[in-house]
């Protein structure tokens, strides 16, 4: 191992790349097939997500990296680099080859005979169907309750949106699990199969998010699939929350949208064959832009118009709850391009 060079040790890191996340990232935490945390310095957060899973090289390697923060990305080596402040390679090759000279355990998920996923396994695309699958309608529900106090009355086209009553909550992986209200969220690509699920807790009431320290949570596979309302085809909207998704589609309810649950994952959704125009509802901080401006690059290739739609306090929920859905509608009538402005705008 003394001899590796640089390509071969972040191979080997990358074949470890939970085991080297959860040493140099304890920060952050597993969701899927991606380690999320808030940057390469082990800062809490979610902007930037580590693949744990893929190919040992070229493009979705085990261990590449992107922070949507700042746009910046690497590998396994530039997470040991960054992460203890050191300077030299010499100094990161060196601990590099000290930790994959230690034993580590097997990653956090169980194995069939033949090496794949279980699809028993909690967290898993197919855990995520069965979740959603034992979640009932979300009309009558404390789901809806909450959505209402958010200032989300239309739910058109929210077949995505389920309720479960007795959903688990753990803190963390050691801790007892709890029984909490829920909405749940199906996550499908682009042929609408369910890939995974995000779940909402609650408060008993309804009244907001549960007082936990992560009421939000994702699980399945996520990259580049998304939280649907209605079905894109030359025109989508795609956004980050589910709640700021479907605030300005109160104004706009034909209007294919997608939530993808992070700014990460926002810029990375994949687009529909038929795309023509792709919307991207703003979330005003820096991942937001950094999103926005990945998928203007994105869309430009493959020939697809991108226009922002920005709102005027931190996100469009802000602008719903804050200002009201007149304004809501004042505000969007002066970003859609004419045509889109005649079909979708309603009022």
């Amino acid at each position: 191992m003394a001899h590796l060079n640089a390509s071969e040790l972040a191979i080997r890191l990358g074949r470890e790349a939970e085991a080297v996340c959860r040493h140099y990232l304890s920060s952050g935490h597993r969701a899927g097939r991606y380690w999320l945390v808030g940057d390469v310095q082990n800062t809490p957060g979610r902007s930037m997500f580590v693949r744990l899973t893929g190919p040992e090289t070229g493009k979705g390697a085990a261990g590449k990296w992107t922070d949507m923060a700042d746009g910046s990305h690497g590998d396994l080596l530039d997470v040991i680099r960054e992460a203890l402040g050191l300077v030299e390679f010499r100094d990161v090759a060196e601990e590099a080859r000290r930790f994959l000279a230690l034993p580590h355990p097997e990653p956090e998920k169980a194995r069939s005979s033949a090496g794949s996923i279980s699809s028993r396994q909690p967290g898993s695309p197919d855990a995520s169907r069965r979740l959603f699958a034992m979640s009932r309608p979300i009309q009558g529900t404390l789901a809806e309750t909450y959505l209402r106090g958010r200032g989300i009355t239309s739910l058109v086209g929210a077949a995505a949106l389920r309720y479960h009553p007795r959903c688990y909550y753990r803190p963390d992986e050691h801790a007892p699990r709890e029984i909490r209200p829920a909405l749940i969220a199906a996550v499908t690509d682009l042929n609408g199969l369910q890939t995974g699920a995000h779940r909402t807790w609650l408060a008993p009431d309804g009244s907001g998010k549960a007082t936990v320290e992560a009421p939000r949570r994702a699980m399945g596979d996520l990259l580049g699939h998304g939280v649907r309302f209605g079905t894109a085809g030359e025109v989508l909207a795609a956004g980050e929350g589910i709640e700021t998704v479907l605030s300005p589609r109160q104004v706009l309810p034909e209007m294919p949208m997608l939530a993808a649950l992070s700014a990460a994952h926002l810029a990375a959704i994949l687009f529909p064959p038929a795309l023509r125009r792709l919307y991207v509802i703003r979330d005003r901080d820096p991942a937001g832009d950094g999103a926005r401006d990945s998928l203007v690059a994105r869309a430009a290739d493959h020939g697809i118009e991108v226009v922002s739609l920005t709102p005027l306090e931190g996100d469009f929920n802000d602008d719903l709850r804050l200002h009201g859905l007149d304004a809501l509608r004042a505000a969007l009538k002066d970003q859609l391009h004419p045509d889109d402005l005649r079909r979708f705008l309603v009022g």
